[in-house]
Formats: structure tokens, sequence, C-alpha cells
């Protein structure tokens, strides 16, 4: 089920009554990085450093907010298709973000999970992923969760594998199989689902990002680039957030 906190320094007016609530998980896919650099007449790898740098003051604006979960979608499985220097480049700035930011990370009270299939990822990185979990498993102020070679297909699909060889070795039967037992061999199962995932650069679709977990999740879509996405466009998302009249399928009363 997924659950609300309040937040106190945060007010929205909605239909004429004082609503404090914050979700208390919000996912981002980050769209916008490339656009917002040729529209600013700069190389794209800026627009995709500027885009990284953008991560932190939005974690920050969470904290600020109480929101406890912040999923990022930082590199799908299907980026892999992309011209192999921006590819090249990309995972060169998830090395340097998680060996220059972990410091700052832990000062600031910042959990980190990666969450995705690390097979075709160098050696280095995932050694690098593997430090700053176990660094900052203990923070609190913030779980800061970057999907990164991550598809929620390929996710749905490794946990079917993981499901069948447990059936297989005889650990579970057939009849304990619900969804509950399901989300047990996701990627991140300790991880509650989003409230509000919201998509920067004005594109309308979901594009393979966290399919099982968003079954009740709310949509946001927003016509700015992830660079531009600041905390007024944050604030703006999740005031449409508290408009909304979520029922988990169940009848109005």
């Amino acid at each position: 089920m997924i659950k609300f906190i309040k937040s106190p320094k945060l007010k929205f007016i909605n239909k004429a009554k004082i609503v404090n609530q914050v979700p208390n998980h919000i996912a981002i896919i980050m769209d916008g990085n490339a656009r917002y650099a040729k529209k600013m007449g700069l190389p794209m790898k800026i627009g995709h450093k500027i885009g990284s740098e953008n991560v932190k003051k939005i974690a920050d604006n969470c904290i600020e907010l109480g929101i406890k979960y912040l999923t990022i979608f930082a590199f799908s499985s299907e980026n892999w298709n992309r011209p192999q220097e921006e590819v090249k480049y990309l995972m060169e700035l998830l090395y340097e973000y998680l060996s220059q930011e972990s410091d700052e990370l832990q000062k600031k009270g910042i959990k980190i999970l990666v969450s995705g299939n690390l097979e075709n990822v160098e050696e280095k990185i995932r050694k690098k992923i593997i430090e700053v979990e176990e660094s900052s498993k203990n923070n609190q102020a913030l779980t800061l969760i970057v999907a990164f070679s991550y598809g929620a297909r390929q996710e749905i699909v490794d946990a079917t594998k993981k499901i069948a060889i447990a059936i297989k070795n005889k650990d579970y039967t057939i009849d304990e199989i619900d969804e509950k037992f399901f989300t047990k061999f996701l990627y991140r199962p300790e991880i509650p689902d989003p409230a509000l995932l919201i998509r920067t650069a004005g594109e309308l679709r979901i594009s393979n990002f966290l399919l099982w977990q968003i079954a009740y999740t709310e949509l946001y879509f927003s016509q700015k680039f992830w660079p531009e996405f600041n905390k007024k466009e944050l604030l703006k998302a999740i005031d449409n957030f508290n408009l909304r009249d979520r029922r988990y399928g169940k009848r109005k009363t």
C-alpha cells in the first residue's frame, strides 16, 4: 500500500482546503538533456552533465519536503543502442557521480541504491556501485534509487527466471505464487511502489519504466526539459497529485 507523509514545510491549495501531504515515493523519467543542450546551443555532453547535476538539486528538494524515496531513470536497457560515444560518456558520468558525490551524499544522509541488470556494465562501475551502496546503507534522510541499465520488461523476465529456478529446486511451490510473492523477486523489492511518476520534456509515454510498480501510480507530464526541472516544477507536480481522487479500483462513496 502506498503511504503518505506530512510535511510541515509544504501546503497546497486543493479546492479551497489546505492539503499538506507529499508522496512517500516519487519516480522521475529524466527526459530532455540532449534537447536542452540543442536549445541552448551547447554540446550534448554538457546537457547530460547539467542533467546529472540537477539530480542533486531535486534530491535536496525531496529531503526538504519530506519525501523518503526518489527513483530516477538514468539509463535504460534500450540506451545501450545509442551511439557508442554517447554510451561511453554516460558510463563515465555515472562513475564520476558516484565517485565525486559520495562524501556529499553521506553528509546529507542519502542512501544510494542502483536498480537494473548490470551484466553489460564494466567491472569498475559495478565495484563502485557496491562500494557506494555499502557506505550509504544506514542513511535515512532520502533513499535515492538510480535505475541504470534498467528495463521493466527485463526486470519481470529476470524475476520469472528466478522463480522458475526456485520452483525447480523445490524451494517453493507453484501455489505460493501471487502478486506479493512475485514482487519479492524484482530488483528492489524492499522499495515501496511510487505514488507519483513524473516525466519531463513533454513526452507522453512510460518507456519501459517500472511497469509492475506503477499499477496505481499517478502520472504527471512536465513540458520542461530535465535540466530546467526545478523545485517550482516539482511543487506543481505534487500540487497536481493532491487534486487526484485515488480509489484503487474501488467505487467512490
